[in-house]
């Protein structure tokens, strides 16, 4: 039995949305590169039982609002699956950093500042990275394996679902803008909140609140951040 076998199904009701079938044409390629990474020990992030934990946390049904990272976080015991957060107890990386700091600016308090945010996840945030796995100390090393597969399909499922708030913050996030259909959800964009260009843009850009404000326009309630 193939070693990654359990990623051929998404959790939660995703896997109504995104079947297995699905999910072997479009992941095929990059299952089969992960099984020659791990056979050769070279050590992947998350561990494979956390790769869908976003997906676990946060169902379709449920999912009112989008956040893209890019990687996960490259070093031991730090990624869990989610975007930009990290488990509780670790030091929180500088852009979790930052966009706990546009929070407090924007709305006026932080209510979870421990850098683990399964709280958003079951709030209805889908923190999803665009690339689902690193390898140790290597970021990027996964960007061009075909997870994009998978994140296009997502958003093309969220797109007939509609009324979904996508944060596209950075280049990366941004580029996904273009298979957004914006007649029927919101984007909100900025530059990424890493400290090389969250002074570009991304504080004051207050999507916290407009967020909210969209979320609650439509009759759903908003997130508390």
């Amino acid at each position: 039995m193939h070693k990654l076998q359990a990623l051929y199904r998404l959790p939660n009701d995703w896997e109504k949305e995104i079947n297995s079938s699905e999910l072997k044409l479009c992941l095929n390629t990059t299952i089969d590169y992960l099984c020659s990474r791990i056979e050769k020990n070279i050590s992947i992030y998350p561990p494979i039982q956390n790769i869908y934990s976003a997906f676990n946390l946060c169902s379709f049904t449920n999912t009112k609002l989008v956040i893209f990272g890019q990687d996960p976080y490259h070093q031991d015991a730090e990624a869990n699956g989610l975007a930009f957060a990290v488990n509780k107890g670790n030091k929180i990386p500088p852009s979790l950093k930052n966009i706990y700091k546009e929070i407090k600016n924007d709305i006026g308090f932080v209510i979870n500042d421990s850098g683990n945010l399964d709280e958003w996840a079951k709030q209805g945030v889908l923190l999803l990275n665009t690339s689902l796995t690193v390898e140790d100390s290597k970021p990027g090393s996964h960007s061009k394996i075909g997870w994009d597969n998978l994140i296009n399909l997502v958003i093309c499922k969220l797109n007939k679902k509609g009324n979904v708030v996508f944060l596209l913050w950075g280049e990366k996030a941004i580029s996904k803008r273009k298979l957004i259909d914006e007649n029927r959800n919101y984007v909100l964009t900025a530059p990424h909140p890493s400290p090389l260009s969250s002074y570009r843009g991304f504080f004051g850009c207050c999507h916290f609140s407009k967020a909210n404000k969209i979320l609650l326009k439509n009759n759903t309630q908003g997130i508390s951040w």
